[in-house]
C-alpha cells in the first residue's frame, strides 16, 4: 500500500471513529452551516453547537422563515447561532418552496409541509444524531402561521412550539384533531404586518386570523374557555398562561412591532426543558 493510500485510509478510519463517537453519520460531512442538506422534497440548513456534550442527547430548534425568506440567511444569523451554542442544541433553518409555507389556508400550496418536516426530522436524526423527542418548532410571521398549523395537525410531531407573530388564518379551524401542544406564542401589540386582530390581504381574498380567537380554539377544546389565565411578566414580555391536562399554552405580548428575537426562542426552549425534565443550560 502506498503512503498516499495509507494516509487516505487512516483519514477515513479516523473520520469514521469521530462520527461514531458523536452519534453522527458520515453523511453529516456533506452539509452543515451554509451548505444545505438536500432532501427529496426540499432542503434545510443546520448549525451544530460548539462544545457539544457527548453524554447528553442532542436536541434541536427548528425555525421557519417569514414570507419569501431564505433559510440560508437565517442560519447566518449570529444571534441564533449563539443561542444554539448557549443551549447546546442544533439550530435548523428549513427552506420553504420559493419562500412560501403551504399551510391549509395559504394562498399557494407547494408541498405537504408536515410530511416534509418528518423527512427533515428523520434525516437530521440519522445524519447528526438529533434526538427526535427533544425538538421544538419555531417560526416568524409566515413561519409562525405554519408553526400554528403543525401544532394543530399533530402536537406530537415536535415536543414544543414557539411561534412568533403568526396564528391561524380565516376561516379558523373549528378544532384541532390532537391534544393541546406545549405552545409559547410571542406577539407585538403594535405589529401592523400581522396585527393581533389579523388583517385582510389582496382585497379580502385572504385574511390573517385573530390571535386571541386562535387561542380560544385550544381553550374551548380543553375546557379552559372560562378559566383565568396565570399572569407572568418576564422582562418586556407580559404573558398569560393556561395549563390543560396535557400540554401548555402561553401568550406573551411586547410593546414592539413585527420582529423576532433569539431570546424569545431561547426562553421557550428553557421553559419546555423544565416541563419535559430535560437537562438544560442557562
Amino acid at each position: 500500500m502506498s503512503k498516499l493510500r495509507f494516509s487516505a485510509a487512516v483519514v477515513a478510519a479516523m473520520a469514521g471513529l469521530f462520527f461514531a463517537g458523536t452519534g453522527m453519520s458520515a453523511r453529516a460531512a456533506e452539509c452543515g452551516e451554509e451548505i444545505p442538506c438536500e432532501l427529496k422534497n426540499g432542503e434545510y440548513y443546520v448549525h451544530l453547537p460548539e462544545n457539544r456534550q457527548s453524554d447528553e442527547p442532542l436536541g434541536a430548534i427548528f425555525f421557519l422563515h417569514g414570507h419569501l425568506g431564505k433559510a440560508k440567511n437565517v442560519i447566518r444569523n449570529k444571534n441564533f447561532q449563539k443561542m444554539a451554542d448557549d443551549l447546546g442544541v442544533a439550530f435548523v433553518a428549513v427552506q420553504g418552496i420559493e419562500g412560501h409555507w403551504s399551510f391549509p389556508t395559504a394562498p399557494r400550496r407547494f408541498r405537504d409541509e408536515p410530511a416534509f418536516f418528518d423527512e427533515v426530522l428523520n434525516d437530521i436524526s440519522g445524519r447528526f444524531g438529533v434526538d427526535r423527542k427533544r425538538t421544538m418548532l419555531s417560526g416568524f410571521s409566515a413561519g409562525g402561521f405554519m408553526t400554528w398549523y403543525v401544532a394543530c395537525a399533530d402536537s406530537d410531531q415536535f415536543a414544543g412550539y414557539a411561534p412568533i407573530a403568526g396564528a391561524f388564518w380565516q376561516p379558523l379551524p373549528d378544532n384541532c384533531p390532537t391534544k393541546a401542544p406545549y405552545l409559547f406564542h410571542v406577539h407585538g401589540t403594535t405589529d401592523t404586518v400581522v396585527p393581533l386582530e389579523g388583517r385582510a390581504l389582496r382585497g379580502g381574498r385572504w385574511h390573517q386570523g385573530d390571535v386571541f380567537k386562535s387561542f380560544d380554539i385550544w381553550l374551548r377544546q380543553n375546557g379552559l374557555a372560562e378559566a383565568d389565565a396565570k399572569k407572568v411578566t418576564d422582562g418586556k414580555l407580559k404573558c398569560e398562561r393556561w395549563v390543560p391536562k396535557t400540554g401548555f399554552l402561553e401568550l406573551c405580548l411586547h410593546g414592539g412591532g413585527h420582529s423576532v428575537q433569539a431570546n424569545w426562542i431561547k426562553r421557550a426552549w428553557l421553559e419546555l426543558s423544565d416541563m419535559k425534565g430535560w437537562n438544560r443550560r442557562t
